[in-house]
């Protein structure tokens, strides 16, 4: 695996960006290919794919896939590990390098790079599904008379082969895909792709010590720091006996540490005699430094619907449902929990929020019908022979015959697996297989494009292709899903990997193999995480899990019919509808490009009705005090807020992850 030995070439010393010599702006793909290996192209000149970047990406992949996973149960949604995990590998080398006294050397940094993509497999593209798909799964579990979601085990519902075989075979199905796109939107078309620019340049700026590189690293170590003790103080009671007792020293000896789980405990006010279901504020810097990270305009669209939501909407239907408690044939609004004391109001929420998103995602993907079009001319255009380097680029670019290799053996074990464990024929099989290459090189171009990967829209397009070919079949329309959302974000985050090699001149087929070895530590990490954090029904179903219960609606109203629906649920549906269609084509067609950041987000205002309020309140205070620091300081806000947040994400989630894990070992351990 070392390639530190391979031959080298004898090549200049690489320039800085600021003195490759421009390419006409008619270049041709040929003199692209050409002018990238003469200026950029480095991979045989340092060590890249070597056994420590391999060893160390998968570890720091696996604990990032804990992370991911809590933060899809919690707010709906992952966030990237490359830049993460090159700011930890370089602190983590620097500091050995140190104290071993020079005897262990600096990773290259295309080693690090190569690093970052072993760690974005394994910590981003194989648990994007998991909690989605499968949480669905069990949300459709019922126990039996008698028992209650306690009874109903994951394990038991959800074997570890079947999760774990889904989970690797579609991750590997994205990362095998990508290989025909790689050339085209990278080499030639040069699309942004952001975060692999992103990346790229953090990796220069970590390479060239710079103060300010070394001060966005403590930045990013001290949040997560921050991140990881909060996530232990606000820790709710009984949720690990060990850590119980710590609290109950503190509060005896000296004063009480934890945090309340909310602020004030009984919400702001109740409705009718009752709490609302987060009503309040939620000590949590994962959701402040989320809000840091999504900005101004989605949080307080998500802070504005959520308002309207309880203090609007739920007052009204509370009201509607004790004016007719008792009616014949009256389906009550709002669902309570908590022994009868609390209104579970997001439970309701999630018609409407659900159709917000979805129907916006479709929305938005269709207003991309150029990019759609480029993605299918792309895939379908002739490649022309590069003249110059040829034998030199074909030595190290991956070669189709990998492709065809991997997908052979990859689309029988899909086929069977879908057959096996979902009982989807072996037709309708081989096109969720097919479909899935249509979305991974429709959900990469949009990527490269704008940095944003549709993976939502992705899965519910196969929900609504799986409608027709399998009506009224719950996990068939969830595991045709999960197959094209798995793939196309395996796809999108390799190519996006791919492109902060190219600009750092590494070798594309040793970065795609440290890519395919990170698939096996992301299964590994992710099934087990899956296990240890969501051993029942009961534990899932105490997360907001607010992407995992827009799968499950979807496919039950897919699959059900929408009859089932209480009216004020349909009514819900249909204005959310109208909502997340009008909302993207007005922003399209009628707000100037340069008004659009004042504009509603879709996605800020449908997640809104799926998360408690103390969510979008955290999420809305991140982003105001990011606002309010570019104001007060620009300069010092640009360089550290995003590694903050980043570091309060990665810490408390991580943490928390954690946490849930030991608790499930101790429960075992105790035969509980």
């Amino acid at each position: 695996m070392n390639d530190a030995a391979n031959t080298l070439v004898s090549k200049p010393d690489l320039a800085s960006p600021a003195e490759i010599p421009p390419l006409p702006a008619d270049a041709t793909p040929e003199q692209k290919d050409a002018h990238w290996y003469k200026y950029v192209y480095q991979g045989d000149r340092m060590p890249q794919l070597t056994l420590r970047s391999v060893l160390l990406g998968g570890l720091l992949g696996m604990l990032m896939s804990a992370s991911n996973l809590y933060t899809t149960l919690q707010i709906g949604w992952s966030f990237g590990v490359t830049i993460t995990a090159c700011v930890i590998s370089y602190v983590l080398f620097t500091l050995l390098r140190f104290f071993s006294g020079g005897r262990v050397g600096q990773m290259s940094i295309l080693e690090n790079n190569c690093m970052a993509s072993t760690a974005s497999a394994a910590g981003a593209s194989t648990g994007a599904t998991i909690a989605t798909m499968f949480g669905a799964m069990l949300l459709m579990s019922t126990p039996q008379a008698g028992e209650t979601s306690a009874s109903i085990k994951t394990l038991a519902i959800q074997p570890w082969w079947l999760v774990g075989t889904f989970t690797m075979l579609t991750a590997l199905m994205g990362v095998f895909l990508a290989i025909p796109m790689k050339r085209q939107m990278i080499n030639h078309e040069q699309l942004p792709f952001p975060t692999g620019i992103a990346t790229a340049e953090t990796l220069r700026s970590l390479y060239s010590r710079s103060r300010e590189a070394l001060h966005k690293a403590y930045a990013l170590l001290i949040g997560m720091a921050t991140g990881a003790i909060l996530g232990i103080l606000n820790t709710a009671e009984e949720t690990l006996v060990y850590l119980d007792r710590v609290f109950a020293w503190f509060q005896a000896h000296l004063f009480n540490i934890r945090l309340p789980g909310q602020i004030p405990a009984a919400g702001f006010y109740p409705v009718y005699g009752k709490s609302l279901i987060g009503f309040g504020f939620e000590p949590s810097l994962l959701l402040i430094g989320a809000g840091m990270i999504t900005g101004l305009r989605v949080s307080l669209s998500m802070l504005a619907g959520s308002a309207l939501l309880y203090f609007v909407f739920t007052p009204l239907l509370v009201g509607a449902d004790v004016a007719h408690a008792g009616v014949a044939g009256y389906i009550n609004s709002m669902d309570v929990g908590g022994g009868g004391t609390i209104y579970m109001v997001h439970r309701w929420g999630l018609w409407g929020g659900t159709a917000v998103m979805v129907f916006s995602s479709l929305t938005a993907l269709a207003l991309q019908w150029k990019t759609i079009g480029r993605a299918f001319a792309s895939a379908l255009g002739r490649r022309s022979a590069t003249a110059e380097h040829a034998d030199d680029l074909a030595r190290i670019e991956v070669p189709t015959s990998w492709m065809i290799a991997g997908m052979l053996p990859i689309t029988i074990g899909m086929i069977l697996i879908q057959y096996l464990a979902f009982n989807i024929s072996v037709w309708a099989g081989l096109i969720a297989v097919g479909m899935s290459f249509i979305l991974s090189l429709v959900a990469s171009r949009a990527t490269g494009e704008t940095d944003t990967t549709p993976i939502g829209a992705m899965g519910k397009v196969m929900q609504l292709i799986f409608a027709g070919l399998a009506p009224k079949d719950f996990f068939a329309n969830l595991a045709s899903a999960g197959i094209g959302a798995n793939s196309a974000s395996a796809s999108a985050d390799l190519l996006t990997d791919l492109k902060s090699g190219y600009l750092l001149g590494a070798n594309p087929r040793r970065q795609f193999l440290a890519q395919f070895f990170g698939v096996f530590f992301g299964t590994v990490a992710s099934v087990c995480v899956w296990y240890l954090m969501v051993p029942n029904k009961a534990i899932l179903e105490k997360f907001p899990a607010p992407a995992t219960n827009m799968w499950f609606k979807v496919a039950q109203v897919l699959t059900k019919g929408i009859d089932s629906l209480p009216y004020s649920a349909k009514m819900a549906l249909l204005v959310g509808s109208l909502v997340g269609i009008a909302l993207p084509l007005i922003e399209k067609t009628l707000v100037p490009p340069k008004y659009r950041k004042y504009f509603p987000s879709a996605m800020g205002l449908g997640l809104a009705w799926v998360v408690p309020f103390a969510n979008a309140l955290s999420f809305a205070i991140g982003a105001a005090f990011v606002t309010i620091w570019q104001r007060i300081n620009a300069k010092s806000a640009d360089t550290f807020s995003i590694p903050l947040a980043a570091g309060f994400v990665a810490g408390e989630s991580l943490l928390k992850a954690l946490i849930a894990m030991a608790a499930t070992v101790v429960g075992l351990i105790a035969g509980h």
